[in-house]
């Protein structure tokens, strides 16, 4: 093994050892309390073992359950549409001819230029025009499609084989049949690959929910966790034992996809 190779190595592990030292102390700390945590002491080993912050955020936090099942409702929304449509928007940027495509393809491009920040304030306002703030579809419809998917999709649609496609041409399958039936099976990497991304930005995302949202009962988890913090007390020990709770389902997402992940990533690049 060369120098630069194990140079490599002693980098990629230290990045992997300063990366995983806090989430081994949040875990920690969800076993601790308060005033274990504030104390001021860093210990990953806590000295009064204890499972009350998890009874708590559970039992005792009425509203932690429904902040769960809103967080699992929206992000499940938002990938299986963003799934659809986006596979649907680049198999048609990728394979059929029709008028104004270039341009379609330079405007979705320019879109991937824009900030969400600069977006905000017209999509709040549209939102309040269409009656739909403080509810699931205000959450989910802006979220249903992304420009960044539908030009991974469009790359990876591009390197599908034709063949295949002529076949079922033939076979008496529509275009939409063809989709559905040959293609989009045939698609799972890229889609394995994006169903993480747009997974993890829905269950992390906390700007859009703070904007939308105004009922406490239809908070998501980033939203909710938020509420542990007061303005002279911050309940570490609650927060350290939600954000456990938190990260589970992306860990799930990942470990389930993670077999398309790096092939859905090296098919949807430069080919």
């Amino acid at each position: 093994m060369n120098f630069g190779k194990k140079l490599l190595y002693v980098i990629l592990i230290l990045y992997a050892v300063v990366t995983i030292i806090p989430f081994l102390w949040a875990l920690s700390s969800s076993f601790k309390n308060l005033e274990e945590i504030v104390s001021g002491t860093i210990n990953f080993i806590p000295k009064h073992f204890t499972l009350d912050n998890y009874k708590t955020i559970f039992v005792k936090q009425e509203l932690f359950p429904r902040w769960l099942f809103n967080s699992v409702f929206i992000a499940v929304c938002v990938t299986l549409l963003n799934l659809v449509f986006n596979s649907m928007a680049g198999y048609a940027l990728a394979r059929i001819h029709f008028r104004g495509k270039k341009a379609l393809f330079i405007i979705i491009l320019g879109v991937l230029m824009i900030p969400m920040q600069v977006t905000m304030i017209p999509n709040y306002l549209i939102l309040k025009s269409l009656g739909w703030l403080n509810t699931y579809q205000g959450m989910i419809v802006p979220s249903m499609i992304n420009a960044t998917f539908i030009f991974m999709m469009r790359q990876f649609f591009i390197n599908f084989p034709k063949e295949l496609e002529e076949a079922a041409e033939i076979d008496g399958l529509s275009k939409l049949g063809t989709f559905f039936r040959i293609v989009l099976p045939l698609a799972k990497p890229a889609l394995a690959a994006q169903a993480i991304f747009v997974f993890m930005g829905s269950w992390n995302d906390f700007m859009r929910p703070l904007i939308v949202l105004s009922d406490p009962e239809l908070f998501t988890l980033p939203l909710g966790l938020n509420t542990f913090k007061g303005q002279y007390i911050s309940y570490w020990n609650y927060i350290m034992a939600a954000s456990m709770v938190f990260t589970l389902p992306v860990l799930v997402i990942y470990m389930f996809f993670n077999r398309y992940f790096i092939k859905g990533i090296s098919f949807t690049g430069g080919k």
